[in-house]
C-alpha cells in the first residue's frame, strides 16, 4: 500500500493533482487507515497513470472520467473530436502568433500593412511622430468602417506624399502641433496650403465617393479625434471657414455668402 506521497511520485504528478483529482471526483479517494493516512494499491496507481496520460494529451479533466468508462468506439470517437479541437486550437494560437509578429513595429496595431507603409513614409518626408500619432489614429477609425477600401485607397495617399505642398503643410502642421503657442500664425499658413489643395482636388474632381461620403459617423469621429488631439485644430478650422472649406477630413465648399 502507498501514500499519497509515493503514489503521486510513482505516476509522476504532483500530491497537489491527485488532492485535485480526489475533490472532482475523477480518482476515488481511500478509506484513512488506523493511523489516519489513506493507503492506495495498484489500482488507484494503474488509474491515475492513464488520468495522467490523458490530461497531458490536452483531453479536459472534465471528460477524463467519462473517456475512462468508454468502450473502443465510443472512446476513439471521443479522442478524435478532441484532436479537431486542439487542431481548431493551433490555428487560431498561430494566427495570434502571426497578429503579434506584425505588431512588433507599433505601427500595425488594429491597421493593415499599406497603412503602415504610408505612416513610415510621412516619417521619411519629415512628419514629426506626433503628427504620425494621429494620423495612425484616424486611419484605425477609417480601417474599421472600411477595411476592404483601405488597399485601393493607399496608393494615391502614398503619391500625394511626392507633391512639394502636401510635404510642406505635414511639416508646418508638426511644427505647430509640436510647439506650444496657442495662436500659432503657421496656422495660417497650413490653412492656405489645405484650401489650395482641396480647390485643386475639387478641380480635378477627386471627390470621396457616394457611400463613403455619405457615412457621417467615421467622418465626425475623425473630425473629434483631431479636436482631441490639439484644441488648436478648432482654430485651423475656423481659418478654412474663411477661405470657404468645411471640415477637415471631408472638406467640402461652402456657398459665398450674398454680396452685400
Amino acid at each position: 500500500m502507498l501514500t499519497i506521497g509515493q503514489l503521486a511520485a510513482y505516476a509522476g504528478v504532483t500530491v497537489r493533482a491527485v488532492r485535485h483529482y480526489h475533490q472532482i471526483g475523477l480518482l476515488p479517494e481511500p478509506e484513512r487507515d488506523a493511523s489516519g493516512y489513506r493507503r492506495y494499491g495498484a489500482t488507484a496507481v494503474v488509474a491515475l497513470i492513464k488520468i495522467r496520460t490523458l490530461a497531458d494529451a490536452g483531453v479536459p479533466l472534465a471528460q477524463i472520467s467519462r473517456m475512462l468508462e468508454a468502450d473502443a468506439t465510443a472512446f476513439a470517437e471521443a479522442i478524435r473530436t478532441i484532436d479537431n479541437h486542439l487542431r481548431d486550437e493551433i490555428q487560431r494560437l498561430e494566427t495570434s502568433r502571426r497578429h503579434i509578429a506584425q505588431l512588433t513595429a507599433g505601427d500595425s496595431l488594429a491597421l493593415p500593412p499599406e497603412v503602415a507603409a504610408y505612416l513610415d513614409r510621412l516619417r521619411g518626408i519629415g512628419a514629426s511622430q506626433r503628427m504620425v500619432e494621429a494620423e495612425r489614429d484616424g486611419w484605425i477609425l477609417v480601417a474599421a468602417r472600411w477595411p476592404d477600401r483601405i488597399v485601393e485607397w493607399m496608393p494615391g495617399k502614398i503619391a500625394h506624399l511626392d507633391d512639394p505642398q502636401v510635404v510642406r503643410l505635414y511639416r508646418v502642421l508638426s511644427e505647430i502641433f509640436d510647439g506650444d503657442e496657442e495662436d500659432d500664425p503657421r496656422l495660417a499658413e497650413a490653412a492656405d496650403i489645405m484650401a489650395c489643395l482641396a480647390e485643386q482636388a475639387y478641380a480635378a474632381n477627386e471627390v470621396i465617393p457616394g457611400e463613403e461620403a455619405d457615412d457621417d459617423l467615421p467622418h465626425d469621429l475623425i473630425d473629434a479625434l483631431a479636436v482631441e488631439s490639439d484644441p488648436r485644430v478648432r482654430r485651423l478650422r475656423e481659418l478654412m471657414r474663411e477661405r470657404g472649406w468645411s471640415g477637415w477630413n471631408r472638406m467640402e465648399r461652402l456657398p459665398k455668402p450674398p454680396p452685400d
